[in-house]
């Protein structure tokens, strides 16, 4: 049961449109997942994918009664599962290869990984989230899904002004809210909602917003996106932004699968308000969501001052070399026993709250060199590999931790179907297992 007072404001906002609504939460959800440019550059057929997502690169929708996430190739980081309205955002914020971009609210990862693939694995890209256990997850994710070029913090978002001000070309802030658009998706959701949560996170969207506001280099751009439909936390938070920001403005980008913003739901509203985005459920197949575009007045070029280089151990130069394994352009740094492989723009991490610093490479052990589950994630292939069918029971032992047999000796590198799943180790006749314990099925 939604609740009334939600019912009676939504009801104000859609008029005719009421009941149209009302019957589109009947149907049955559109489920959604987005492929990985990461892991390859031709995606497998699956007999669970369906159309393609229209506002977003790489989206798709998928048979409801499928369960994509118990399929090996997700855990080889092919696709992440992902809502098709919270693909729009990073449409529209179009990150580009080689630039500095700000995933500031970023957990779990959707949004973050999808940036990350139309970077594809050059510049940097920072992702922050405020909740530990959440910035755990968002790392994980990253992991998965091959990322060798993000950052990821655990800072409130403010504590980033001190690192950062006037570094990013773009930044994300897709904001906590009040979850209308979730209502069908997540019963959470309707049991914590009541206005004065709406209130609250109008007050706290604000505070987010002034903040990406510093962090976003002049000539920048700025998307700002939630999956509610309270016009207090959309068009009059965005309203409210530009009026204490004059060196912003909207900027009209080109989506024309999306609804239009809402001038009408709010007292004096921006100019061009029009020109911000809804995603409605009975307008298109996915849940609520809404997007801002944002320019900053200006042009100038990020602040960052990157960070010095370790120097690499030789081994990993020997390990590296007995499988040809050739890194991006970057530098190193030692964490104690672990090399991680950082963008090469890639700033100063004093005082920052690190959870992953780029991609890690693995660890010094005693004169020998053992690499890391994410380097096996991100290689496409090695000097040392050994493929086994997706559906076969080699591969299900695998995942479930047990010896398989091979030919290769030493280091291998695992395949699921051609993809890179982790790693073995091998004597001539069987792969020792190097799954992660903790993803073993």
């Amino acid at each position: 049961m939604l609740p009334e007072a939600f019912l009676s404001r939504l009801k104000n906002q859609l008029g005719d449109e009421f009941d149209d609504y009302l019957r589109s939460l009947d149907r049955p959800r559109a489920v959604a997942l987005r492929f990985n440019p990461l892991k390859t550059d031709s995606f497998p057929s699956l007999p669970f994918v369906e159309d393609a997502v229209p506002w977003a690169a790489y989206g798709h929708y998928y048979t409801p009664d499928a369960r994509p996430g118990l399929h090996v190739w997700h855990e080889a980081g092919l696709y992440y599962l992902q809502e098709a309205s919270a693909m729009a955002p990073v449409t529209l914020l179009a990150p580009q290869p080689g630039e500095t971009v700000l995933d500031l609210c970023a957990a779990p990862g959707g949004k973050t990984t999808q940036i990350a693939a139309l970077m594809a694995g050059r510049g940097l890209l920072v992702c922050n989230e405020i909740n530990p256990k959440r910035a755990k997850i968002l790392s994980r994710n990253i992991e998965r899904m091959a990322v060798s070029n993000a950052l990821v913090l655990n800072h409130h978002p403010k504590d980033l002004e001190r690192h950062f001000v006037g570094c990013f070309d773009r930044v994300l802030v897709d904001a906590p809210c009040s979850g209308e658009g979730m209502f069908r998706k997540e019963e959470a959701a309707v049991t914590d909602w009541s206005e004065e949560t709406v209130q609250m996170c109008a007050e706290r969207q604000a505070q987010i917003l002034a903040t990406a506001a510093k962090l976003l280099r002049p000539g920048g751009r700025l998307v700002y996106s939630t999956c509610t439909f309270a016009p207090a936390e959309d068009e009059g938070a965005v309203t409210e932004f530009l009026k204490s920001h004059p060196e912003f403005s909207i900027e009209a980008a080109e989506a024309p699968t999306l609804s239009p913003g809402r001038p009408d739901c709010i007292p004096d509203p921006a100019p061009g308000i029009e020109h911000t985005f809804r995603l409605w459920p009975h307008h298109q197949r996915g849940e609520g969501h809404y997007a801002a575009v944002l320019r900053k007045a200006g042009d100038e070029e990020s602040a960052l001052v990157p960070s010095k280089s370790d120097k690499l151990p030789r081994e990993w130069t020997e390990f590296a070399k007995s499988l040809n394994i050739r890194l991006p352009e970057g530098k190193s740094a030692l964490f104690g026993s672990t090399l991680w492989w950082l963008p090469e723009n890639a700033p100063e991490l004093k005082g920052l709250k690190v959870l992953r610093p780029g991609l890690e490479l693995g660890e010094e052990k005693k004169g020998r060199f053992e690499p890391a589950h994410a380097l096996a994630l991100w290689l496409k292939t090695c000097a040392s590999v050994q493929d086994y069918a997706p559906d076969s029971p080699e591969m299900a032992a695998y995942i479930h931790g047990d010896v398989v047999p091979s030919s290769q000796k030493g280091w291998t590198l695992v395949t699921a179907g051609g993809h890179s799943i982790g790693w073995g180790k091998g004597d001539g006749k069987v792969l020792k297992n190097h799954y992660p314990k903790g993803l073993r099925r």
